[in-house]
């Protein structure tokens, strides 16, 4: 029904039913396919949550002499407070001298560094970060670097992300109740003025968007006030901190969060007007003309509203923000208008019985156009935030996204379930339940008042008891109506598939929360790339290595020479000389290799070369797991009791 095309009342076509809604879903799966391949296919570099992509000093570096200051490298702007980067010695001490971090963007290159305390003694240093993200999200880290020589350190690399603890729980539960109000705001209005005008006057629909308004404040204030340790200190207690609740307002997500309480004022007097002076009103031009203007009234809010959220998350960052902000906006309100509405239809068809099969049709219209808007602007969104095909399928981000994908799929198919109760709806069948609810009422009330005693003439046309009897023959009219449509199984039917549908609703609005604070699939692979980077820049060419040696027996004086290639991480080439003193090729009875990676406590990593002719030793295939700077051990056997190791460190990236 709701994303299936539109249902057609009356007589089933000639045609099986189940041909053309098929045939539409195989078409539209194909066509999203291939543009989803040529989006991701030619995609190009693009983040939305900041990435550390380089420092000075690197990660697991060992440097001679203690730098003077350190200095981080993002892949977007980003929001530091005077506290965001610490630098502790080995005992757990501040390095650093505690000044604001100093910005050095440069063009598009976001960088900030922290000086240094003069002096440092060497040992192991600890770098931790914390930030914002311009998609409002914190995002944290920490890597080491060594000052002579690595040693042991007190201090603890964390484990925990920026913005988690029951801090960042109630935070992600007041995002999942904002966007749940808001669905059920503007999709349970939308399905007032589009679909069915008398719902106005219905008391369960108006308490559904008056829930959803108040949910929606409710979750606005909520993480208004959890802004500041959500991005900050943690502590649930900082929530009430009038100075950090200032310092959200001046930042963009405040001002969002502030613009949508405005906005929530306004779609308040809206609430007021449709189930107020719009559900009373009789004069059908005069009706026709207020829904006009409700109608251009609402779009405005709703769209302000979800411009609130594509104001400050992932929306605004990235690639082409000019274009995701208005397609974001579009997105929202499609799921509103099909989830909202949806929800609408549930409740009408459980608790008013004069939901007719009209209002039934209009919605799924609308709702096939919401799924078509919904794919255009998803197709869009996945772009930006994945844009590759591995990152789709080994990423964080990409694998709930294939879940949402998913769920859209189940949820279009229990609709096309309910396309099909709602065919089976005829329009003389509610103009037959009608009549017979009228008649039964009758029936009722004249064996009531059969059974009542004689009263006064002036009794009977006592005002109050005539008004009391009209809402007794209504309530037993109602009721009567009520129990004949729950009696009508093709009503029970499309009750129970629409109800299965906000089941799939429910889920799916979870895992979109979730994707709203998930770092994005281009930004973890580039965070990928720029954590290897950052551990140590490429080597210019291969590695040449000369290192005399004394085994002290006779003839035991020589020297090594090697051949490191490429020298990078993965599969190298190794080739060693042998030479005796006098530079001539010297054969030695046994020659071995390590590599150890001291910083990472990785290795030794025994190699052992074959002889390929005298002097002349060679390994294939040698591997090196990460980047950085290596200890390189040989051992060389000049006789039966003579040998000696000797080592140099060598930076292979």
């Amino acid at each position: 029904m709701t994303a299936a095309t539109a249902p057609h009342f009356g007589p089933p076509p000639a045609t099986p039913a189940w041909r053309r809604p098929l045939a539409a879903a195989v078409l539209l799966a194909t066509l999203v396919g291939m543009v989803f391949g040529l989006l991701l296919g030619g995609a190009g570099p693009a983040s939305a949550h900041a990435a550390l992509t380089g420092s000075d000093p690197q990660d697991g570096a060992v440097v001679d002499t203690a730098p003077q200051d350190v200095k981080l490298t993002f892949s977007e702007g980003v929001a530091l407070a005077d506290d965001s980067i610490r630098v502790l010695d080995p005992s757990g001490n501040r390095a650093d001298t505690g000044a604001a971090p100093r910005d050095l963007q440069c063009g598009s290159t976001t960088k900030f560094s922290v000086p240094l305390h003069s002096g440092l003694p060497d040992g192991t240093y600890t770098v931790a970060w914390q930030a914002v993200s311009a998609d409002s999200h914190p995002v944290s880290g920490a890597f080491t670097f060594s000052i002579g020589a690595p040693s042991k350190t007190t201090v603890a690399l964390p484990t925990s992300e920026a913005g988690g603890g029951l801090v960042g729980t109630l935070y992600g539960i007041a995002r999942y109740a904002a966007y749940a109000g808001f669905i059920l705001l503007a999709g349970g209005a939308a399905f007032v003025l589009a679909c069915w005008q008398p719902g106005a006057g219905a008391r369960p629909l108006q308490r559904l968007v008056v829930r959803g308004w108040m949910t929606l404040t409710v979750a606005t204030l909520a993480m208004l006030l959890l802004r500041n340790p959500y991005t900050g200190s943690g502590n649930l207690a900082d929530a009430f901190d009038l100075d950090g609740l200032k310092a959200v307002l001046d930042t963009k997500p405040g001002a969002a969060l502030v613009s949508r309480l405005l906005l929530l004022g306004a779609s308040a007097l809206f609430i007021a007007v449709l189930f107020g002076a719009y559900a009373k009103r009789e004069d059908e031009r005069e009706k026709k003309d207020l829904t006009f203007g409700l109608a251009i009234g609402g779009t405005v809010i709703a769209a302000g509203i979800a411009g609130t959220w594509a104001l400050a998350e992932h929306a605004s960052t990235g690639i082409q923000p000019g274009i995701a902000m208005p397609v974001d906006v579009l997105h929202l309100l499609a799921v509103a208008a099909w989830l909202g509405g949806l929800t609408a239809l549930l409740v009408a068809l459980y608790r008013t019985p004069d939901i007719g099969a009209a209002a039934v049709r209009r919605f799924s219209r609308i709702a096939f156009g919401s799924v078509l808007v919904l794919a255009a602007t998803g197709i869009y969104q996945s772009w930006r935030q994945v844009g590759t095909w591995s990152a789709l399928s080994g990423t964080g981000y990409g694998q709930l996204l294939l879940v949402k994908v998913g769920l859209v799929a189940v949820l279009i198919g229990i609709a096309w379930i309910s396309r099909r109760w709602t065919a089976r709806l005829v329009t003389s069948s509610t103009d037959a339940v009608g009549a017979e609810a009228e008649a039964g009422a009758g029936t009722d009330v004249a064996v009531e008042e059969s059974r009542a005693p004689a009263t006064p003439s002036s009794a009977v046309e006592d005002p109050a008891r005539a008004a009391q009897l009209a809402r007794q023959r209504a309530a037993v009219a109602t009721a009567e109506k009520k129990r004949v449509r729950d009696a009508d199984p093709d009503r029970s039917g499309l009750r129970r598939s629409v109800l299965a549908e906000v089941g799939v609703a429910v889920a799916l609005l979870a895992v979109t929360t979730v994707l709203t604070s998930t770092e994005p699939g281009r930004t973890e692979e580039e965070a990928a790339r720029g954590s290897t980077a950052a551990a140590a820049p490429a080597a210019e060419g291969p590695v040449l290595l000369t290192l005399p040696f004394d085994t002290g027996g006779q003839n035991g004086k020589g020297t090594v020479r090697m051949d490191v290639e490429p020298a990078r991480t993965g599969a190298n080439e190794i080739h060693i000389w042998v030479d005796s003193t006098d530079g001539k090729a010297m054969d030695v009875p046994e020659l071995k290799l390590a590599f150890t990676l001291e910083s990472k406590d990785i290795g030794p990593l025994p190699v052992t070369p074959v002889r390929l002719t005298e002097g002349h030793w060679t390994a294939s295939g040698v591997q090196i797991p990460m980047a950085g700077t290596w200890k390189v051990a040989v051992t060389v056997r000049t006789s039966d009791i003579d040998q000696t190791t000797i080592d140099k460190n060598v930076k292979i990236g």
